[in-house]
């Protein structure tokens, strides 16, 4: 699993730009595992391996385990939910942050793929999207503190707090709501994320 500090796969590489070397490549195994992934189907390495025609050394030499791959295909949907919340609202200033996150709760919430994982992986899930010492999370707060930014910087938006803290606060509010049921039994729910988050950034 990869931690912060860990050195990036050919996989991690080739997502930042690096171009594929081979005719299979890290890109195929992860463009094959979120096919399967949104499909509702667990991530199997070994048959992954088969499919792509490699053996699993290789398969785990270019994307690092199971978990990092994992990663990958999260976070490739959390940034296809929130740049499209991105293109599609116009609004501006603490209602533009809260609609973006509200839409990405609501994606995570619909995709059979995260249900299934949610449901037969959950503690595996939880480790790898909640905790600090791995990427999904910082890299959601950086997308979030990004916007917040983005919101400053127009003067559509005045917070008189840190940034981060206050990413920080909204990714941990957005982990309450999408994982409530594993949490108190409660159901998800997208709009009491939201209501939580326009009260935080009043």
């Amino acid at each position: 699993m990869r931690g912060l500090n860990d050195a990036p796969t050919p996989l991690e590489r080739q997502l930042m730009g690096e171009p594929a070397a081979a005719t299979n490549s890290a890109l195929d195994a992860f463009q094959l595992a979120r096919e399967k992934f949104l499909a509702g189907e667990r991530i199997d390495m070994s048959a992954l391996a088969a499919e792509l025609g490699v053996n699993r050394v290789t398969l785990y030499r270019w994307v690092g385990s199971r978990e990092r791959l994992l990663v990958e295909v999260l976070w490739s949907l959390a940034t296809t939910a929130l740049e499209r919340e991105r293109a599609r609202l116009s609004t501006r200033g603490a209602e533009r942050i809260v609609q973006i996150v509200g839409g990405l709760v609501r994606a995570t919430l619909a995709n059979p793929g995260m249900s299934r994982f949610l449901a037969d992986e959950g503690d595996l899930a939880m480790r790898l999207l909640t905790r600090q010492d791995h990427v999904f999370q910082p890299r959601l707060i950086d997308a979030v503190e990004g916007m917040l930014a983005e919101e400053v910087g127009r003067g559509a938006l005045e917070l008189p707090a840190d940034l981060r803290d206050v990413a920080f606060t909204i990714v941990r509010i957005v982990e309450s709501y999408v994982y409530l049921d594993r949490i108190t039994g409660e159901e998800p729910d997208a709009d009491r994320a939201e209501s939580i988050i326009r009260l935080l950034l009043r």
